[in-house]
């Protein structure tokens, strides 16, 4: 358990001007926090050096500056923000202490960054679309300066969307020390421990929940639904399964997305039985597989990432 301290002068509390709040471990493993830390840090930093070295691969390799791996590179840079906001609090559960003034800060980015991912996810989408169903116009639809929009735009909307969420969390009153059940900030588990009314807080994190991955994985699978009629619609086999392979690693990072998010929602909903730390793992397993995943689906499928990571290891092992 990590004990977080903070004045709450900052949340206009009138009944205790100093509140003790605690983030959950892993419950009833506390004796082997320090060995537990190990795995959590190998998979943080696998995270990190994964997704940093094909952002950098990206960056400096000319053969991939197309759409396509620009959007790859948003949901590097998406990833590793995500890894970042949750590592602090995740190994400081075993290792250290940390402020609360940074948990709500750490709360903006981690629900930011997972809106940002399902975002990115939704664009990567509509560029499968247009490379399969319409490739003749995909590089006329597809410019620079629309991938720097609908980046923009996915940023623009996390930000309208969370910073509300953020300023009515600091409107709340909290009366005694509480126990929070995750090893991070998170807004469902804030907004319960509070002694005031929360209603306004819980609908608009419902309303942030619908405007972003409420509203992306629908088109995401509409999108699909387009473009496995468009694939069904061409005469060759060969030609059906090039297709469908240019589609392989983003529907494994849509279903590395998707699965830990349904299955956490199911156990929080349904598994009230379960063990704590059954809880506490699958939270997150939610946030750590993603960012670790991502990156060696897309270096092991995608032929042209492959090349040029490892051109990127080999340039760098000639220079030491």
């Amino acid at each position: 358990i990590l004990q977080l301290e903070f004045n709450m002068s900052a949340f206009k509390n009138t009944t205790s001007s100093f509140v003790v709040f605690f983030l959950t471990g892993v419950p009833g493993l506390e004796a082997f926090h320090t060995w537990i830390s190990i795995p959590f840090c190998f998979l943080c930093a696998t995270a990190l050096s994964g997704n940093s070295l094909v952002l950098f691969a990206i960056i400096t390799q000319p053969s991939l500056h197309e759409p396509m791996y620009y959007f790859l590179s948003m949901l590097s840079t998406t990833d590793l923000g995500l890894s970042i906001s949750t590592l602090v609090t995740m190994l400081g559960i075993f290792w250290f202490n940390i402020n609360l003034n940074a948990c709500v800060a750490q709360m903006f980015f981690l629900h930011g960054f997972t809106c940002m991912e399902s975002g990115v996810l939704l664009a990567m989408a509509f560029d499968r679309f247009v490379a399969i169903c319409d490739p003749l116009r995909y590089t006329t639809i597809l410019t620079n300066a629309r991938i720097a929009q609908i980046g923009m735009s996915m940023l623009t909307r996390n930000v309208a969307v969370m910073l509300p969420v953020v300023l009515f969390v600091k409107r709340l009153s909290f009366c005694s020390s509480m126990v929070l059940s995750h090893s991070y900030c998170y807004h469902v588990d804030l907004i319960q421990l509070s002694c005031t009314d929360n209603r306004i807080n819980s609908i608009l994190g419902l309303f942030a929940l619908f405007s972003t991955t409420g509203f992306d994985c629908p088109c995401i699978l509409l999108s699909y639904v387009l473009i496995i009629r468009s694939v069904l619609s061409i005469a060759s086999i060969e030609g059906r399964q090039k297709a469908f392979n240019t589609c392989i690693s983003h529907i494994s990072a849509v279903a590395i997305f998707s699965i830990p998010l349904i299955s956490l929602s199911l156990v929080h909903r349904y598994g009230h039985s379960a063990p704590p730390f059954v809880h506490t793992i699958m939270a997150n397993i939610f946030l750590l597989i993603p960012p670790v995943l991502n990156p060696i689906i897309y270096s092991v499928k995608t032929k042209q990432i492959q090349k040029a990571v490892i051109k990127v290891l080999i340039q760098k092992r000639l220079q030491i």
